[in-house]
């Protein structure tokens, strides 16, 4: 069975409607049986699906963007025996460009329906928490907290947020441990993927794959405000090795310590705060339909 978890808050306007009801357009005509669940808070969307997964042999369909797939991630029990597919309805929608999901929602419900999953890694943290993207401080966790704040909607609110942030935003300092090492830094963006970009495209881990039992780890010390433009264009286009502030290695955990007392991550584009970040590669592996 087919369980489609619907975030409503991504089909209030009639032509997003009207998509979904082009994704459901594809069960039916495939002869796929499936149930709509609609949600409209984090809170339902990971109890709906913590029941679906209970058990075995179910799809989770998750229709919504990078925080939807995340707060699925979160709710999911049985990862043995359950499947997880995305149809791309978010504004960034960065796991799906990893995924190779096209953003043609027609398209992404093809690849469900066509039942060929590949299990793959998810970030897990100390305290619980499960990301399948990327974790990071700094820079990003700045501009989410700008646009979150905002009243503009779509990527234009987070394209002004950045402008902002570049011009406003000093460095997060913190103690690293990662491969043996311990280091402290002031980083102006530090993330741990298992995706390949961030933001919308911002392509910080280009040679990442999701199904190689590594992580990510990026640290970008600070940048003067003069190099700032320069240093983020670079991290924007996959450049990373072309940044000379730029730690780039592979790990399969990793901590921080921050230096400050109050401090915000971000994991899948959500905001979290003072928890511990003792990070690894998840010891289970999600069943997940990708191109």
């Amino acid at each position: 069975m087919y369980h489609v978890i619907l975030n409503e808050n991504y089909v209030k306007s009639k032509k997003a409607k009207r998509k979904f009801d082009d994704v459901l357009r594809v069960f039916e005509q495939a002869g796929k049986p499936y149930t709509v669940h609609r949600t409209a808070n984090k809170e339902s969307v990971r109890s709906v699906t913590a029941e679906i997964t209970s058990g075995a042999g179910n799809c989770v369909v998750a229709v919504g963007g990078d925080g939807t797939l995340h707060d699925v991630l979160n709710g999911f029990k049985n990862f043995k025996d359950n499947f997880l597919g995305l149809i791309p309805f978010g504004t960034g929608n960065d796991f799906a460009a990893t995924a190779g999901i096209p953003l043609d929602v027609k398209k992404a419900a093809e690849i469900i329906i066509a039942d060929k999953s590949r299990p793959i890694d998810f970030i897990q943290l100390g305290n619980g928490l499960r990301s399948i993207n990327a974790i990071g401080m700094g820079l990003d966790v700045d501009v989410l907290k700008r646009a979150y704040a905002g009243k503009n909607k779509g990527k234009s609110k987070y394209f002004q947020a950045l402008i902002v942030s570049l011009a406003k935003f000093k460095s997060c300092g913190f103690t690293v441990r990662y491969n043996g090492v311990e280091e402290k830094h002031y980083g102006l963006i530090t993330a741990v993927g298992n995706g390949r970009q961030i933001g919308g495209g911002i392509k910080l881990f280009p040679e990442a794959k999701p199904d190689d039992g590594m992580l990510n780890l990026l640290i970008c010390e600070y940048v003067s405000k003069i190099g700032i433009i320069g240093a983020f264009l670079k991290l924007m286009t996959g450049r990373v090795n072309k940044v000379k502030q730029v730690t780039a290695v592979q790990t399969d955990k990793v901590t921080f310590i921050p230096h400050d007392e109050n401090y915000t991550i971000q994991a899948d584009g959500e905001l979290y705060e003072n928890i511990p970040l003792d990070i690894r590669v998840s010891d289970e592996k999600l069943n997940f339909f990708m191109n």
